[in-house]
């Protein structure tokens, strides 16, 4: 046994568990002390011991410890000041604090450690704390400084919730809308090519674009139109036209504060079908609110990967074709509800945040 067992140290923790427990057993079992350590090929003095800590403690002093030291001991900073440091990155910009920059880096809240209790810290060394804090590194969401967070609560709390008891109470359906441009100039996305030298992608110098409307439900559906001219409010009411014909309900369709949305030509239709379609509005300047923004961030980034249009109707088919490919994919669509922005939930309940 000893020839199996050799070195104890060389072993793992685990085993060296395995190894302190069977000894002891043993040792309880009435075997002389020496010839347990014969026999698991340890010293007397490892012998001793073990059978002091059971004597001490029971079987809980001989299982396997976390190895290094505990999680606090000797940090420069004391847990009061890890967590106003924490609660200082999460509330405030580098900028409010008499620091440079809108956006928290290492180096900022290194900065900021010494601003506050005059200790300089390296860069992996802050990275440890922020591991701590459950903070990691994220491309951040943007406001429009002209929102207005009131309004935004009162969407939260009061608006949504109304319009979704009214739809429910009417056997209507919600659906929210957007419209959007595409150019033929537009590349996102990234592309593979020899270090040091920038791809080049090879575009027609005639720029022309087409627009398109969307309106998606938290049930998966979508319904889209696409044209050539600008967004007018000639063009909203034909899109009502359009969406109230694939409907034998209600549907209360949640836009933003666009002037055509609020035109009195678009008054005037809604005053003539009071039964197919209810406009609601979104507060100013708050397009996360609205999940249809995804749909466009998805059009954007999936045109270009998959053809390069030479003229307009080659643009406006490949983008009939991406409407049409999310239209046979409602668990995509479905998705945008649950995006990064704001989450709408999928059954009966209100939003949720």
């Amino acid at each position: 046994m000893s020839d199996l067992v050799g070195d104890a140290r060389h072993l793992s923790p685990s085993a060296q568990e395995a190894l302190r427990l069977r000894a002891v057993a043993a040792l309880v079992a009435g075997r002389d002390r020496e010839d347990v350590a014969e026999l698991f090929g340890v010293s007397l003095k490892a012998v001793d011991g073990w059978w002091a800590k059971w004597l001490a403690g029971g079987r809980e002093a001989l299982v396997m410890r976390p190895r290094g030291k505990p999680v606090g001991v000797h940090q420069v900073l004391g847990e009061a000041e890890q967590g106003a440091v924490r609660q200082a990155v999460l509330d405030h910009r580098p900028c409010d604090v008499g620091l440079s920059g809108q956006l928290w880096t290492r180096r900022l809240i290194g900065d900021l450690i010494a601003k506050l209790y005059r200790v300089r810290l390296t860069e992996p060394g802050v990275g440890k704390y922020l591991k701590r804090w459950g903070l990691s590194f994220q491309r951040p969401d943007k406001r429009a400084v002209e929102q207005n967070p009131e309004a935004v609560r009162r969407w939260h709390q009061e608006t949504w919730p109304k319009i979704h008891a009214k739809a429910k109470a009417e056997g209507g359906e919600i659906l929210f809308a957007d419209q959007v441009g595409i150019r033929s100039d537009q590349v996102t996305g990234r592309t593979w090519g020899e270090k040091g030298k920038t791809p080049v992608v090879r575009r027609s110098g005639n720029r022309f674009s087409v627009n398109a409307m969307s309106a998606i439900s938290t049930k998966g559906r979508m319904h889209f139109m696409v044209f050539t001219e600008s967004f007018t409010a000639k063009v909203m009411c034909r899109f009502l036209d359009r969406l109230a014909g694939h409907f034998d309900h209600k549907v209360h369709l949640v836009v933003d504060g666009h002037s055509a949305h609020r035109s009195k030509m678009v008054r005037d239709w809604l005053a003539a079908h009071p039964e197919a379609v209810e406009l609601h509005f979104l507060p100013p300047y708050s397009p996360e609110l609205n999940p249809d923004e995804l749909v466009n961030a998805d059009l954007k980034h999936s045109l270009p990967k998959q053809h390069r249009a030479r003229d307009q109707a080659e643009l406006a088919a490949e983008t009939r074709r991406f409407f049409r490919r999310r239209q046979r994919q409602p668990h995509i669509v479905r998705g945008y509800f649950g995006g990064p922005h704001v989450r709408y939930v999928l059954d009966e309940n209100p939003m949720s945040f």
